[in-house]
């Protein structure tokens, strides 16, 4: 992202206690940064910068010495390392506790429902829409064959075997189970709209040709128990605090320093994302 602020005066100086943040190094880490103008995404870089300072300042002022961990073959920075150092040191994040974790569970069962599940059957006439008149005849071929299913729907599963471009037709078209963003949008919004037993009826036109689809058997989806989420819901919770309790400890941090030339408490982006 080049960035190109127009000022009317000199630049300000952005300094935390007696360091200057330089423009140059402010410029470099707004590629790091989003921003739905360059101001906004300039102050985000900005404000990034003086956390950072802060935080090595108080590393250095406690004599902490970087021990990168690594993980994953990822290997900290000497910064990362210090910085969650020190963290480690001075924020203090409490275990969640289960009360606390039941009460999210049931105020949030929507998101621990397990997905709803389809068993759906198709009849794939591959063709590839770039080739308009292979997949013109696709088409034909698969609304003369739906046609003939809609009078006798117990002969998909043979139709399929015989016809389907798809390697499913082995097993008389049956795709397995699929759940929501398994299959492409189009083939989804058909799918969503059919009872169990039931054809479409309408062909299903693809990226990968154009289809005949029936639905054998819809799975609704249920609440998972909350033992089944609980360690989930504990890591969220502590997590969110961890979040909280960081973005206190920079705020004193901010309160304790001297930061010139850059309003860290009235920046527009939060002290820590």
């Amino acid at each position: 992202m080049q960035i190109e602020i127009k000022r009317s005066s000199a630049p300000k100086i952005i300094a935390v206690n007696e360091t200057v943040i330089a423009n140059a190094d402010i410029a470099r880490e707004v590629q790091n940064q989003e921003g739905t103008s360059p101001l906004l995404a300039w102050e985000a870089a900005t404000r990034a910068l003086v956390v950072r300072q802060l935080l090595a300042q108080r590393a250095e002022a406690l004599g902490l010495v970087a021990a990168p961990r690594s993980e994953n073959g990822l290997r900290e920075t000497d910064e990362e390392a210090l910085i969650r150092m020190l963290l480690e040191a001075e924020v203090r994040t409490p275990t969640a506790k289960e009360p606390d974790c039941r009460r999210y569970y049931q105020s949030n069962l929507a998101r621990f429902r397990s997905p709803d599940l389809y068993e759906p059957l198709h009849i794939l006439f591959k063709a590839d829409r770039a080739d308009e008149a292979a997949y013109a005849q696709a088409l034909v071929c698969a609304e003369n064959v739906l046609a003939e299913l809609l009078e006798a729907p117990d002969r998909f599963e043979s139709i399929a075997r015989a016809l389907s471009s798809c390697p499913s037709s082995t097993d008389g078209g049956r795709l397995g189970q699929v759940a929501a963003g398994d299959t492409t949008p189009e083939f989804e919004r058909a799918l969503l709209t059919l009872k169990s037993g039931q054809i479409c009826s309408e062909v299903v036109r693809t990226r990968y040709g154009v289809h005949v689809l029936r639905l054998d058997r819809k799975v609704e989806g249920a609440v998972l128990p909350f033992e089944q989420v609980h360690e989930r819901i504990a890591s969220y919770i502590e997590a969110n605090s961890s979040r909280r309790a960081a973005a206190q400890y920079i705020a004193l941090l901010a309160g304790q320093a001297r930061i010139s030339g850059f309003d860290i408490q009235g920046a527009s982006s939060p002290l820590v994302q």
